[in-house]
């Protein structure tokens, strides 16, 4: 299986990777991605193995370093162009499933269609069951290095997804003003803005993980976080698939094609308006719409929703 690309593209890809591992449960598993996404991986409990792999921006890598035995099934879950399925093909399996590759079952690409759905309703067409909403991955082994605090991830790879830190900080501060622990993650490229953040908001170093948690002690943080605050990046779709409450930014891309599933435990704040471009090296028009209030106030209904469900439970 071929989905070499990011965090968020593993997690939206868990239903399929999920159905591929249900309907064929004596195969060994492999998904070729990125070396950096090994544990992450390994994590959703739906591969046996990975194949690290990986190309610059969203491009195709190349598979030729595979030397395992010729393939059974090969499955292009990376986009719908022949590139990505040419890479497969390269591989003989003996039978091979994309987008791209002539079938009378081949579904035709859709591109108004969620994330989750479409590669679902791609294995349908091939007689194999899956359910978009069946996101859910194991819980991180280990306790939560900041149980029950609200973790913002402010972050994010393209500037387009980025939120103001200005707006940032003021939900932080108004969260800390009602009582609220507030904990701050970011990847080894958003260092300098974690810290101005803290300065801005008080906040202790304790409180401030940056330079890039490994991915087991950052899923222990996000499963126990009381609610995670981001924009639509990979931490967004980690909480959903921990069960973690979630507030998510949107801004050039709607939630329709990438959000999280219907419920009150996420909600997706964005403004309805033509789609931008999500690689833009600006904040997008419609992310800069979201104002701190919104996000605060979601945000404290959540935490304050999750907290009395753990007195609850302790009671």
């Amino acid at each position: 299986m071929l989905r070499a690309l990011g965090l968020g593209d593993l997690l939206a890809g868990v239903p399929a990777l999920k159905a591929l591992r249900r309907a064929f449960p004596e195969h060994e598993s492999v998904l070729a991605l990125p070396p950096a996404l090994r544990d992450a991986a390994l994590a959703t409990g739906t591969v046996d193995t990975v194949l690290p792999t990986y190309a610059p921006g969203r491009a195709v890598p190349d598979l030729s370093h595979w030397t395992g035995p010729r393939p059974d099934l090969a499955v292009d879950l990376h986009g719908n162009g022949p590139a990505s399925r040419d890479a497969l093909a390269a591989l003989s399996p003996r039978r091979l499933l994309a987008f791209a590759e002539p079938s009378p079952q081949t579904p035709a690409w859709r591109a108004d269609e969620h994330e989750r759905a479409r590669w679902c309703r791609f294995l349908h067409a091939y007689g194999i069951d899956a359910a978009p909403d069946d996101v859910r991955v194991p819980p991180p082994e280990g306790p939560s290095p900041a149980s029950g605090a609200v973790v913002v991830h402010p972050g994010a790879e393209s500037a387009a997804r980025r939120w103001p830190s200005d707006r940032y900080a003021e939900v932080i501060g108004r969260l800390r003003a009602r009582g609220l622990r507030v904990v701050l993650t970011g990847g080894p490229a958003e260092d300098r803005l974690l810290a101005h953040l803290a300065a801005r908001t008080g906040l202790d170093a304790e409180d401030v993980y940056s330079g890039g948690l490994p991915h087991h002690a950052f899923a222990a943080l996000v499963a126990g976080a009381s609610v995670l605050v981001s924009g639509d990046t990979g931490p967004a779709h980690l909480a959903v698939a921990l069960g973690t409450p979630s507030v998510t930014l949107f801004g050039p891309v709607s939630p329709a094609l990438w959000g999280p599933p219907p419920g009150d435990r996420h909600v997706a704040l964005w403004h309805p308006g033509p789609p931008g471009d999500p690689h833009a090296s600006r904040p997008d028009r419609l992310l800069l719409r979201i104002r701190a209030t919104g996000v605060f106030e979601a945000a404290a209904r959540l935490a304050d929703t999750s907290r009395q469900g753990v007195r609850h439970a302790v009671g």
